[in-house]
């Protein structure tokens, strides 16, 4: 009995030395991108050429006008913490399944609520969210492995790129940002004592991002009353009463800057007042 017991652990413990890990031939990968006010997660697998062709008729890779999982093994993922809009849909915060069908003039973007299947097997027309078509673009060098990314990030805008041998695909994504920090702004300053950051954070929200020039002077000349030696804030005022029109305005504001930048000998602040002067 102890020979046979014996026999077995040998076997066992054989069997689990024998075990072998190999790297994955469509390896996983997981990107985070800040975007507006929250995030974008993407995980997907990305298959590589292994001089084939990715698309094109007959295609094992990824067949043109036959529906695709956009990478390898599970379906793609992407997840939005906070609202997006996508191909004119304003989408909730979650996550779904990104399928397209590649065409040669033109690409059908698909995103599913069913982000957990295994490839397209499991994908079901019923359960698309969006659909909508982009034009694919040739790129000048060779992608080897399948790419997803997340690029031309501003404020409210990106795009979430597509890159396999020479195709490129944009999809265009944006989310609103602006009504919820006017609603921010709005208690931040009616606050009984407000630090004057909050001042110069707000002005630099409404010139930058919401162009509204009239509140960004306004906030602007808050901050600096109460920090009159801030030149940077007198270079963000100068630029405000351009915009504005009030060029005599942006002069002095101008002029005001470079003085202060250069008795603190800050030669950046100098040289873009010097550039705001030459502008007017």
């Amino acid at each position: 009995m102890k020979r046979i017991l014996f026999s077995v652990l040998t076997l066992i413990g054989l069997t689990a030395q024998a075990q072998i890990k190999m790297p994955a031939l469509s390896p996983t990968q997981t990107l985070s991108q800040d975007f507006g006010m929250g995030k974008i997660e993407i995980s997907y697998s990305r298959p590589a050429l292994k001089a084939r062709a990715a698309f094109g008729n007959g295609s094992v890779l990824a067949p043109l006008g036959v529906l695709w999982r956009t990478g390898a093994n599970g379906a793609t993922k992407l997840t939005f913490s906070h609202p997006v809009t996508i191909g004119g849909k304003l989408l909730t915060a979650g996550a779904y399944g990104l399928f397209t069908i590649p065409g040669e003039k033109e690409w059908t973007i698909i995103l599913n609520t069913n982000s957990a299947g295994w490839g397209s097997f499991s994908y079901k027309e019923a359960e698309d969210v969006v659909r909508f078509q982009v034009k694919p673009t040739t790129t000048s060098n060779s992608t080897e492995n399948f790419s997803i990314n997340v690029d031309d990030i501003n404020a409210e805008t990106a795009n979430i790129t597509l890159k396999w041998a020479t195709t490129l695909v944009n999809i265009p994504v944006s989310t609103d940002i602006k009504s919820t920090i006017r609603a921010q702004v709005k208690e931040a300053t009616s606050a009984a004592n407000v630090n004057p950051n909050v001042y110069s954070t707000a002005a630099n929200f409404y010139y930058d991002v919401d162009q509204d020039y009239n509140n960004a002077l306004i906030f602007v000349e808050k901050a600096i009353a109460a920090n009159p030696k801030a030149y940077w804030l007198l270079l963000l005022k100068g630029k405000t009463q351009k915009k504005l029109g009030d060029i005599n305005g942006a002069k002095a504001s101008a002029e005001a800057c470079i003085k202060l930048a250069t008795a603190e000998k800050n030669d950046d602040y100098v040289r873009n007042g010097k550039e705001l002067l030459a502008s007017l």
